[in-house]
């Protein structure tokens, strides 16, 4: 399977992801949300998404858009970009964004936006915050997206002690997952990377040999940065892209 996350209205990013993934010819494609946000490209960037992902998850950007989360909770040029989207989405994307879940169980897989535990707003990106998700699902691997950080955590249990050991992005490095622990799994963002490399990221899971493989793309930035620009989006939602911050 391969696994998307955080696109925010990056068509560019979202079109070379894609293109990758086509090569690689997996069984499906999940997307653990926040399709729309920030970007000037929702609209395609839903249609693309609806059309090629077999499970797609709402973000809290995809939920903002639709009025399901108030705005206070969203920074000034978040909150901006929001309204922008709002009024440039069809009524159909408001709607199918709407109907997104935050959080899916699957037989072999658990699937969330931010954490099994709070899938909308928490993000996982410390130790303590990893070990305290344990016990929030049941399956051994756990999707993650929200925090645009490419890193997986391995959750083990040592009597009544958890300890969570953090596993360093390695794009093209096979990751195998020893069942005997559980796993969260972020994926990256495609369309905002947040870990200082601009590139485009997504994740290959096999779930038969259960290994996981980061992969990263180099696209197109400056014409995002034109095409926010035109937009009227804030100016520094398209230089932030050339920083992966």
């Amino acid at each position: 399977m391969a696994v998307i996350s955080d696109i925010h209205g990056n068509l560019v990013a979202l079109r070379r992801v894609l293109d990758a993934i086509n090569a690689l010819q997996p069984d499906s494609i999940v997307c653990l949300g926040d399709v729309v946000g920030y970007g000037p490209e929702p609209e395609a960037c839903v249609e693309l998404v609806r059309a090629r992902a077999t499970i797609c998850l709402a973000g809290n950007h995809d939920l903002a858009v639709v009025g399901a989360i108030e705005l206070e909770h969203f920074n000034p040029v978040a909150r901006e970009a929001i309204l922008w989207h709002r009024s440039h989405l069809s009524p159909e994307s408001l709607d199918w964004l709407a109907s997104l879940p935050s959080r899916l169980d699957l037989p072999n897989v658990t699937l969330a936006h931010g954490s099994p535990r709070a899938p909308i707003w928490e993000y996982v990106t410390d130790s303590e915050t990893a070990a305290e998700n344990y016990d929030a699902f049941d399956t051994q691997v756990c999707l993650i997206g929200h925090s645009h950080l490419a890193i997986a955590w391995r959750l083990q249990r040592k009597n009544s002690r958890i300890r969570a050991i953090l596993e360093g992005e390695a794009p093209g490095a096979l990751l195998t997952l020893d069942l005997e622990d559980k796993w969260l799994l972020n994926p990256g963002s495609v369309g905002q990377p947040r870990d200082h490399d601009p590139r485009a990221s997504f994740a290959m899971l096999d779930t038969d040999a259960w290994q996981w493989t980061w992969h990263r793309l180099e696209y197109d930035i400056a014409s995002v940065e034109e095409a926010i620009l035109e937009a009227g989006l804030p100016e520094v939602l398209g230089t932030r892209l050339y920083l992966g911050w």
